[in-house]
């Protein structure tokens, strides 16, 4: 595999996996536009650790305040630098003291995603990536995006976060494993739909994402490590991680920040637009 290519596909990866556009659409639409081969399990793996890297960064400080209320150590400055260091993330970790059960709820909300995942995940990958499937769900999660902008009162925060809130959320990232889906779409949308504010959404469903994302590279990685890595695959194996890992961390820090003060219109329409253009291929490659 060139460098290039893994840099340019890392590149796709940081941005489409925490955006809600489907990082999937993206890692099939690129390489066929290029007319690159299919890069791969091996490099599949190398993507979903740069990204795992990213959100375990990020939301480094919620994770280990979660923890230490599971474990009853009281919390210490939960107003320290955080994650992306602003203000509003630091008071954000300050209300995980309010939902001290949060850990819990995100344990449960894993178990649909993971089950779908374990289950389907190979089928989908295999037989479901399509135009006339990838294009459908992007336009349908995107128009489901639209109307929870339209409908939630989003006014919850991560403080009031409860464990239906959790169970929905987790449900709708069970979806995720159809391509075109996007894990991030379908969670932040039902989250919109229970009542939480944008931003809100976006935190609960990264801190959601981590686990699956974290379980996936373990499968994937033990199914490469019997046959090994190919010495040709090194190099864009660690670009890779890198490439996807920075540009993951720097778009979930830039949309929590966009969401603060904007909607999900602009991703609506991109989304409505890409999966338009996708049917028209799949149209076109038919014909």
């Amino acid at each position: 595999m060139p460098l290039y290519q893994a840099i340019v596909l890392a590149i796709v990866q940081g941005l489409t996996e925490f955006l809600p556009v489907s990082s999937t659409a993206h890692l099939w639409l690129v390489p066929w536009v290029l007319k690159w081969n299919d890069p791969g399990l091996t490099f599949d793996v190398a993507l979903h650790a740069g990204t795992l890297v990213a959100v375990l960064l990020y939301f480094c400080r919620y994770w280990l305040e979660m923890i230490k209320m599971v474990l009853g150590i009281s919390g210490g400055n939960a107003g320290a630098t955080v994650g992306g260091g602003t203000l509003a993330e630091a008071g954000s970790v300050k209300l995980l003291g309010e939902n001290r059960q949060l850990f819990w709820f995100l344990v449960i909300a894993t178990i649909p995603g993971g089950i779908a995942g374990w289950l389907f995940e190979r089928a989908a990958d295999e037989q479901l990536r399509s135009p006339f499937v990838i294009g459908p769900a992007l336009i349908i999660v995107g128009l489901v995006m639209w109307a929870g902008e339209r409908v939630g009162s989003r006014v919850h925060d991560l403080g009031q976060v409860s464990l239906l809130d959790s169970i929905i959320v987790g449900v709708a990232q069970a979806f995720a494993v159809i391509p075109g889906v996007s894990r991030s779409g379908s969670t932040m949308a039902a989250g919109l739909f229970r009542g939480m504010n944008r931003e809100t959404a976006a935190r609960f469903s990264f801190l959601l994402a981590t686990p699956l994302i974290a379980g996936a590279c373990l499968k994937k990685g033990l199914e490469i490590h019997h046959s090994g890595l190919p010495a040709d695959m090194r190099m864009p194996f660690l670009f890779g991680i890198i490439v996807s890992a920075f540009v993951g961390y720097a778009v979930i820090a830039v949309l929590i920040r966009y969401l603060e003060r904007r909607t999900f219109t602009v991703f609506v329409v991109y989304r409505v637009i890409l999966g338009v253009v996708l049917l028209a291929v799949g149209w076109g490659l038919r014909h």
